[in-house]
């Protein structure tokens, strides 16, 4: 296979890769340098402090918000795109659809749009479809952000999922664990990631329970941490450290007996579920938007629907095999096998 010239475009708020949460940059970045490493030849429109193995085109400056600098970022990102528009092969955006708007009617050149949260602009997935035919795809990373309207035959334009990744490498496996080794929450402090399900599944459990995230300092979700966290501290049962880096999530992940994912939101992924899996450690969680795709009920976690059934799956964690939770993650999750699947689809474009 010949090597191929790809643009690829991410929104400008966080640096790829990001310093602690960002998990669309994340992805960006392991795509990035996975392509990079396969021979093709790579430019990454990105927050100007990001750092590629491919070529940086800058753009983008705080506040980001407010009509006036999102509509010069847009520019920014668009003029990027346009002036390369001969020179590559194919378009990759992750960012806004609005920035492939120079390129729609361009047929003669592959365009991938990517969704990572539910959220998607239908009305404009629908025109620039028209605009663009074949020469537009789209993808998401897991079925649950297109799947209702394919159900209902009112989806828009090509669309396929494409899993989110981790790299392996960077979280360490553990065959073994501790037997007062806790159970771990990690991820954002609100309500509807379900935190404090989590202090109710270790007590129910009687099991010891570590809490990981960053909290909200401000919005309607401030006083979500002092209300129903803080509260059950006790720097011995339930205790919280606070936002952690790559290596502090495979330290604490490695060791926990397994991960908390009692989200009360339709998750479109749940990066942090293949981030534990990595490690060996199955995951229990509330079988809400991707939940299902991810974890396979036996093999590398439980799914629930309650808080009654995820203490009951924690108390038969000791069932589920590491080393088959690390396998499994390394057959589907990998960041490897997302690179992979994102070539073949370039590669089918291409030859459409």
């Amino acid at each position: 296979m010949r090597p191929l010239k790809v643009l690829v475009t991410a929104d400008p708020y966080i640096p790829v890769p990001p310093r602690l949460y960002g998990g669309i940059e994340r992805m960006v970045d392991l795509l990035v340098r996975g392509l990079v490493a396969r021979g093709h030849d790579v430019t990454l429109v990105a927050h100007p402090e990001s750092r590629t193995d491919g070529r940086l085109v800058p753009y983008g400056a705080p506040p980001h918000v407010g009509a006036g600098p999102r509509a010069r970022e847009l520019w920014q990102a668009g003029s990027a795109l346009w002036a390369r528009r001969s020179t590559v092969d194919l378009v990759h955006s992750f960012g806004r659809l609005a920035a492939l708007a120079p390129l729609l009617a361009l047929r003669r050149l592959p365009k991938v749009q990517s969704y990572h949260r539910p959220q998607v602009p239908w009305g404009s997935v629908a025109r620039a479809s028209r605009v663009a035919g074949r020469s537009l795809a789209f993808t998401s990373c897991s079925t649950s952000v297109f799947r209702a309207r394919q159900a209902t035959g009112t989806l828009p334009g090509s669309w396929r999922a494409v899993f989110n990744s981790v790299a392996l490498s960077t979280y360490r496996f553990q065959s073994q664990v501790a037997d007062d080794g806790p159970l771990v929450f990690l991820g954002k402090l609100e309500p509807m990631k379900g935190a404090h399900d989590a202090i109710a599944i270790a007590r129910a459990t009687e099991r010891r329970l570590v809490i990981a995230g960053a909290r909200a300092e401000a919005g309607p979700d401030a006083e979500y941490f002092d209300r129903e966290i803080a509260p059950h501290l006790d720097d011995c049962r339930i205790t919280f450290v606070g936002p952690l880096d790559d290596a502090g999530k495979s330290e604490l992940l490695g060791r926990a007996r397994a991960l908390l994912f009692p989200t009360y939101w339709e998750e479109t992924f749940g990066l942090v579920m293949i981030e534990a899996m990595a490690c060996g450690t199955p995951v229990v969680g509330y079988a809400r938007g991707a939940v299902p795709e991810v974890i396979r009920d036996g093999v590398n976690g439980y799914l629930c629907r309650s808080l009654d059934e995820a203490a009951d799956a924690v108390k038969r964690i000791d069932l589920i095999d590491r080393g088959a939770v690390r396998e499994d993650c390394q057959m589907r999750f990998s960041d490897t096998e997302m690179v992979a699947a994102y070539e073949r689809l370039y590669l089918e474009m291409l030859d459409a």
